[in-house]
């Protein structure tokens, strides 16, 4: 049985991640384990403001009443879908905490809009993108709105991190792999077979024989989005990302960050390190 693991803020629960995780959990008979990151240094509102107004003992009991009230709803969805799960609520700081979870950890699954902080942040956040660039294992990126899959789009360019991501997600999600699946590569030129076309085939032909392949034109970021936009929340894309240096990513944004702002599609990212 995997284990999978929903990192949740309690303050600002999201029904997507939940939703998401619990179908998820139930299609692959799993256990799922709901991470409540009770981070000590986050609240919703400002300590300043409370210690001015003294009514700072106030406001964190309606913050806990907040949290235990989400905790709740959890509980709620996860038995609704009838699945087997667990709670765990870590009370230190939210990063760290959910680092440590995920080496123990077949899934991770997170929304790209969560920030652990009483601010709002457009996807990916700067806690999504530092999380993904340290996690320790796979990642399944909620969409924004929960739908039912209906099919899998695997991002394939003939490195390692692509063929990697895609063994994760036939080795960890194996029923949701059933779905109908296309395999996307882009080429720079007249070539319209993929990279390592014999062998890219034969792999594919153990793992999901009834693939299909769409061999795109031109420059990848722009080729991908303009396919993936005519998508909605009932795809899910597969890619492997996040293999540069924080350096490097000041510079130039990963495949994964794209997708993150632009389409409302679910999100598999694993990367080899």
């Amino acid at each position: 049985m995997k284990k999978i693991i929903v990192a949740l803020d309690g303050l600002k629960l999201s029904q997507s991640s939940v939703q998401t995780a619990v179908a998820i959990t139930a299609r692959e008979k799993a256990h799922l384990v709901g991470v409540f990151l009770d981070d000590f240094t986050h609240n919703s509102f400002s300590i300043a403001t409370a210690m001015e107004s003294k009514d700072l003992e106030i406001r964190m009991d309606k913050d806990k009443q907040i949290r235990d009230n989400a905790v709740k709803e959890f509980e709620s969805a996860c038995q609704a879908g009838g699945i087997n799960f667990t709670v765990r609520r870590d009370k230190s700081f939210a990063l760290p905490d959910l680092l440590r979870e995920s080496i123990y950890a077949d899934l991770l699954i997170i929304s790209a809009e969560e920030t652990f902080t009483r601010f709002d942040e457009a996807p990916p956040t700067r806690f999504v993108r530092d999380l993904l660039s340290e996690v320790q294992c796979p990642v399944l990126i909620a969409p924004l709105q929960w739908q039912p899959l209906e099919k899998t789009v695997m991002l394939y360019d003939g490195a390692p991190s692509s063929v990697y991501a895609i063994k994760m997600f036939t080795g960890i999600l194996p029923e949701t792999n059933k779905l109908p699946a296309t395999i996307i590569t882009v080429r720079g030129d007249e070539n319209s077979h993929v990279p390592e076309n014999q062998l890219m085939k034969e792999f594919m032909k153990r793992h999901h024989p009834s693939a299909e392949y769409a061999v795109l034109q031109g420059d990848a970021e722009h080729a991908i989005l303009e396919h993936l936009l005519k998508s909605d929340s009932r795809t899910l894309v597969v890619l492997g990302a996040y293999q540069r240096t924080s350096v490097s990513r000041w510079f130039k944004a990963s495949m994964a960050d794209m997708l993150m702002k632009s389409i409302p599609c679910a999100l598999f990212i694993a990367h080899n390190k």
